[in-house]
């Protein structure tokens, strides 16, 4: 379902709210919407309940669910790539640019978990919704050429092996953090472990670590 064509903002909200804001706090209930529910489980009312905007307002800014849907993933994306910028790998010893970048990974996954949740829920549809994105590549590039810098520096100072892929790189540092913390319940079943304890965590950080550094060091 879709607003009508002649529905404007002004219709369904008061002059006086600001358009972005209104469009952030959806976009954040919907985030925790989905998140939680799921794609096929989250509901339009629970949303506009979430962000104490009128329903209508949704499908006016996005559309339709499956629109809004793709609209968080953009923009959860979005907050990660911003984040990493903040961490100026190019700036700094590229030993500890690397280390850096799997911290950092790490403790974003942690810290944000719904970013775990959401992919889970894409994955599930096989990336119908991102592969319609006209933003999501070019979103990625600032990351893959900022990797790229730290490892021509590391060659160029013969710490770092030639011929490392710096996609390859980021999805194994992904992967590291990811499958660990999404399949942690039922790791922490199979081999009898508490793995969300502080002491596994701080291990299981040192371990990435040493993985990747092992792989690009020369």
């Amino acid at each position: 379902m879709k607003a009508p064509k002649d529905l404007s903002p002004e219709m369904v909200e008061p002059r006086s709210r600001d358009a972005d804001r209104s469009q952030l706090a959806i976009l954040a209930s919907a985030r925790d919407e989905f998140a939680e529910r799921g794609l096929a489980g989250a509901r339009m009312d629970s949303i506009a309940a979430r962000a104490g905007l009128n329903k209508r307002l949704i499908y006016y800014y996005f559309g339709s669910k499956d629109d809004l849907f793709l609209a968080v993933l953009e923009r959860t994306y979005a907050d990660i790539r911003e984040a990493e910028q903040q961490l100026h790998l190019d700036e700094i010893d590229p030993v500890e640019a690397i280390r850096q970048l799997v911290s950092f990974t790490w403790h974003y996954y942690l810290e944000h978990p719904e970013f775990i949740t959401l992919l889970n829920s894409e994955n599930l549809h096989c990336a119908e919704h991102l592969k319609r994105s006209e933003r999501i590549q070019e979103m990625n590039s600032p990351l893959v050429q900022l990797l790229d810098t730290v490892l021509e520096r590391g060659k160029r100072d013969k710490l770092f092996r030639a011929g490392v892929d710096p996609v390859q790189l980021y999805i194994s540092i992904a992967s590291l953090c990811y499958f660990y913390l999404s399949n942690n319940h039922t790791l922490s079943a199979v081999f009898g472990r508490d793995l969300r304890a502080p002491k596994a965590m701080a291990q299981r950080l040192s371990h990435m670590t040493d993985l990747v550094l092992g792989y690009v060091l020369h």
